[in-house]
C-alpha cells in the first residue's frame, strides 16, 4: 500500500523541501532585442549638453509610459539618474507602448551618440526583459 504523507502547506519552503524541489534555480529569464531607435526630442531637453558626457556606449536607459495629450502612446526615456532624455519616436512607439501597457518591462541600451547641429542623436537598442 501507498503511504500518505501530510505536508505543511502553510510553509512553502517546507513543501519544496519535502518534494525535493528546494534546489531549483530562479525561473528562466532573458533579454529580447526588439528594435533600434533614435531618441526623439533631445533638442527640447534643457541641459542636454551636460547630460551627454554620461551617455556612454552600453549605458542602460529606462522607459516610462507618459500621459501625453500630443501622443497617447508616448514613451519617455530617462537615464539611471532620472534625467529625461527624450522619447521613443512616434513612428516606432505603438507596439512598445502596448507591450508596456500589458505589464512588460522594456529598457534601452545606448549604442552611439553624436551631435548633429543642436540635436543630440542618441541611438538606442530596445530590449524586453522577460
Amino acid at each position: 500500500m501507498h503511504e500518505v504523507v501530510t505536508l505543511d502547506t502553510t510553509n512553502l519552503l517546507a513543501v519544496l523541501k519535502n518534494s525535493g524541489l528546494d534546489g531549483l534555480s530562479k525561473p528562466f529569464s532573458q533579454n529580447i532585442y526588439l528594435v533600434d531607435v533614435n531618441v526623439a526630442g533631445t533638442t527640447h531637453v534643457e541641459g542636454i549638453e551636460k547630460l551627454e558626457p554620461q551617455l556612454t556606449e552600453g549605458t542602460k536607459l529606462q522607459f516610462f509610459r507618459e500621459d501625453n495629450v500630443h501622443d497617447p502612446l508616448a514613451i519617455m526615456i530617462k537615464d539611471d539618474n532620472g534625467n529625461k532624455l527624450g522619447y521613443v519616436p512616434r513612428r516606432q512607439n505603438e507596439i512598445l507602448a502596448r507591450l508596456m501597457d500589458a505589464g512588460k518591462l522594456l529598457y534601452g541600451v545606448v549604442q552611439s551618440k553624436k551631435f548633429v547641429d543642436s540635436w543630440l542623436k542618441i541611438s538606442v537598442r530596445v530590449y524586453l526583459s522577460d
